[in-house]
């Protein structure tokens, strides 16, 4: 881009009596470009986006409601281990029927994830005694903070992408947030007052925070009525779970959930009137290539 005013041309290889960054006071705001390339986000989207937010603090509530009722007796072990084992067959059939289009995948891999799976419950079942006993010297309060901490962690550090599966990158955050989740479950398990409880609830916690969020991700590229469907699935379930136990939890529950989904989208949609980013001739600047 070359321009003459007054003998000056906005070039540097050309030797002028001009310093390096001289603009000339008539032509500094012509090239002012307000908010380029910005796209402005629209609520039904933004509401869509935020399910994959609202159908993770859902399963920790989930979690925290199986948590209550077992350690008060409500809820027997055995019956949340069944239920784990059939959640477990009905998760991955459906990843079986989600990823039907990829070709990688074949026996070898079932193979491997049947093995691994069975490793773990095994690992799980021969550590329950020693994660009973693990915080037997810590106080409860201690726990209850520690545990509280966790999730936040969890919820904040959790991948909420909605990029295809086949593209899904290995990203810190994500095992930071799993790790997070694992390590308050244990802690809670320890609360508990027999090894068939602490199984079931470590159990119920891996699927819940590390197998989870595997079909989520491929739940977020099917159809938006089924992720619609599925969020609220979550939702009711959580939330029917919460409100025996306590309705003011319950009702802040619900008060988060309608914040997340609803209120944010709304807040950040207002918000963006407000954004101004100013480009112009004092910015480093970009070569074009043909």
């Amino acid at each position: 881009m070359s321009s003459e005013v007054e003998g000056w041309n906005k070039v540097l290889w050309e030797r002028q009596p001009f310093p390096d960054n001289y603009i000339h006071p008539h032509s500094f705001l012509s090239s002012l470009r307000r908010n380029p390339n910005f796209k402005p986000y629209t609520y039904w989207p933004l509401v869509l986006l935020c399910c994959a937010i609202t159908q993770h603090l859902a399963t920790i509530f989930t979690f925290l409601a199986v948590f209550v009722r077992l350690k008060e007796r409500w809820l027997d072990a055995r019956v949340l281990l069944w239920v784990s084992i059939v959640s477990f067959f009905g998760g991955y059939a459906l990843c079986e029927i989600l990823s039907c289009s990829n070709p990688v995948r074949g026996a070898s891999t079932r193979s491997n994830t049947i093995k691994s799976s069975l490793l773990v419950f095994l690992a799980l079942m021969g550590l329950s005694p020693v994660l009973r006993t693990l915080t037997a010297a810590t106080s409860s309060d201690s726990i209850w903070a520690l545990s509280a901490c966790l999730f936040l962690l969890n919820a904040l550090l959790a991948d909420y992408s909605s990029m295809k599966p086949s593209h899904l990158p290995c990203r810190l955050t994500s095992v930071l947030s799993m790790n997070a989740a694992i390590s308050s479950s244990v802690v809670l398990a320890s609360r508990l007052p027999d090894d068939l409880a602490v199984f079931a609830l470590v159990l119920f916690a891996v699927q819940l925070f590390a197998l989870f969020p595997i079909l989520r991700h491929r739940l977020q590229v099917t159809p938006q009525v089924a992720q619609i469907l599925f969020t609220l699935t979550l939702c009711v379930l959580s939330f029917a779970l919460t409100v025996p136990l306590s309705v003011s939890v319950a009702s802040i529950y619900a008060g988060i959930l309608i914040t997340v989904t609803f209120v944010a989208p709304g807040v950040l949609v207002w918000a963006q009137k407000y954004k101004k980013h100013i480009r112009g001739p004092w910015d480093v600047a970009v070569p074009k290539l043909n």
